[in-house]
């Protein structure tokens, strides 16, 4: 997605490293268990939970359905209220847009407002290859960058960090970026994040340049929305005097009765409370109130190539709350980087490949780092059933080829031949007995993966059928 995860091993390579870091494995536990205790408590305060799930899953289907009408509509709307659309059809398009804009100011550094469709095209990196340096102000990400580190959750990116770890970042790197940190700090969160607030404030009063994404983009009016909890958007979105916002097209959603129902869900879902803490919306440019001059920038980036799959297109019903992240059994032993994206967990496995092709080996991998549990598709807010999309990549992964799909389908072609004739499976049969002695408990070779984890089961020394003719030979006789 970025070019900070090129080169990343496959999943079962890097989850293989993720699992035997101790540390890591508790930081994730305590963390997705908190967060997913406080969500189940918040759902369950609401007796029509279920029919707000369907509301938003029927208006994302819609909204998908039609993206061309409410794309234009969109467009229009923003155009009429003063800001300015540009679209992108990938990664460096949109980079190359907002490089442009942020140069066109004659600004070199800009804020950022926590964005995922950023880092999913690489923007800082390609900012700071046009000598543009971009600072991240949610308190997480200001962690994973002075950390010099990836991301690994939706919600909480520096979720592998624990409070000492962030301690000793924030001593070691804050004063290269600004304001450093105060001598004495401790790892107290409430010490830590007011170092974080000093560092930041410097930052918020002198840039004139923000960047952000958005959770929603309503067409009726241009309105675009973001939620957060830390107060850093409202700063980003109100203080500068420019406002670039990168925002994929899946976003868009028709009108602001839609936007209700996602006001209840998203909070729920994600940080389990009943309402969001800062909830910022803004409509083009206001004179004298608020940034001057609003760009949009809207991305593809691969969207219209997942909208055409009748399967998989559901993914785009994403919302970004993390709920799939913190009840997945996988994403809690491996952790996010195990994914090699920037979208990690459940909805990484399915959007990951989607956006990017199966054909690459990082991206072929991840349809199979799912249990098949189902539990992701219990908590989605919007009704995304990830198990199906799993297995409906699983199946393109293995029409595609590949050594061990190969091997596979050989065998599976192997065991056709056999099963369809009475006589040659009670030839197989029969030979397998004789020489179940000689089995490996492990197979061997490109197949070999399946018994990492499973027992071959053990050969009977006769068949069934073997065992029903001796049977009822017997009976025969005693008869």
């Amino acid at each position: 997605m970025t070019g900070t995860f090129l080169g990343m091993p496959t999943f079962p390579e890097a989850a293989r490293a993720a699992t035997a870091d101790a540390q890591l494995r508790h930081n994730l536990r305590k963390a997705t268990h908190t967060i997913r205790d406080k969500r189940a408590e918040a759902v369950g305060e609401l007796d029509d939970w279920t029919r707000l799930r369907a509301a938003g899953k029927a208006v994302k289907d819609r909204t998908l359905r039609h993206l061309d009408h409410y794309l234009e509509q969109l467009e229009a709307s923003v155009t009429a209220a003063g800001g300015q659309v540009h679209w992108a059809a990938d990664a460096a398009e949109a980079n190359r847009i907002v490089t442009d804009l942020v140069r066109a100011t004659g600004e070199r550094e800009l804020v950022k407002v926590k964005s995922m469709a950023t880092q999913e095209i690489g923007l800082n990196e390609a900012l700071e290859a046009a000598g543009i340096t971009a600072y991240e102000t949610d308190l997480a990400e200001l962690i994973v960058q002075l950390g010099d580190d990836l991301p690994s959750h939706i919600l909480v990116p520096a979720i592998h960090r624990n409070r000492a770890e962030i301690r000793e970042i924030f001593l070691r790197e804050m004063a290269a970026w600004g304001t450093a940190a105060p001598d004495g700090l401790t790892d107290d969160p409430r010490a830590l994040a007011d170092a974080a607030r000093v560092h930041l404030r410097e930052k918020f009063l002198s840039t004139k340049v923000a960047v952000s994404g958005a959770n929603f983009a309503v067409a009726e009016t241009g309105t675009l929305v973001v939620l957060e909890s830390e107060g850093n958007g409202r700063m980003c979105l109100t203080l500068p005097e420019t406002l670039i916002s990168v925002v994929g097209i899946e976003k868009t959603i028709p009108t602001w009765d839609d936007l209700d129902i996602f006001l209840q869900t998203l909070p729920r879902s994600s940080t389990g409370e009943r309402m969001n803490p800062y909830t910022s919306t803004w409509t083009g440019v206001t004179p004298g109130d608020g940034p001057q001059e609003f760009h949009l920038v809207l991305l593809d980036n691969g969207r219209s190539d997942v909208l055409a799959d009748e399967v998989g297109r559901q993914a785009l019903r994403c919302i970004r709350c993390s709920a799939c992240l913190n009840i997945c059994p996988v994403y809690e032993r491996t952790g996010g980087h195990a994914y090699g994206s920037v979208y990690p967990g459940p909805i990484g496995a399915i959007l990951t490949p989607q956006l990017k092709g199966t054909g690459g080996e990082l991206e072929a991998s991840l349809p199979y780092a799912s249990s098949l549990c189902g539990a992701c598709y219990e908590v989605c807010p919007v009704a995304i059933d990830i198990p199906e999309v799993l297995v409906h990549l699983r199946e393109e992964v293995a029409s595609a080829g590949g050594a061990g799909h190969r091997v596979e389908k050989a065998a599976m072609a192997a065991a056709e031949w056999v099963l369809d004739d009475d006589r040659r499976l009670g030839l197989a049969q029969r030979a397998v007995a004789s020489a179940r002695s000689l089995v490996p408990r492990r197979l061997p070779g490109p197949v070999g993966a399946w018994t990492d984890t499973r027992d071959l089961p053990d050969i009977p020394e006769e068949s069934f059928r073997q065992w029903w003719r001796t049977r009822e030979k017997g009976k025969r006789k005693r008869s």
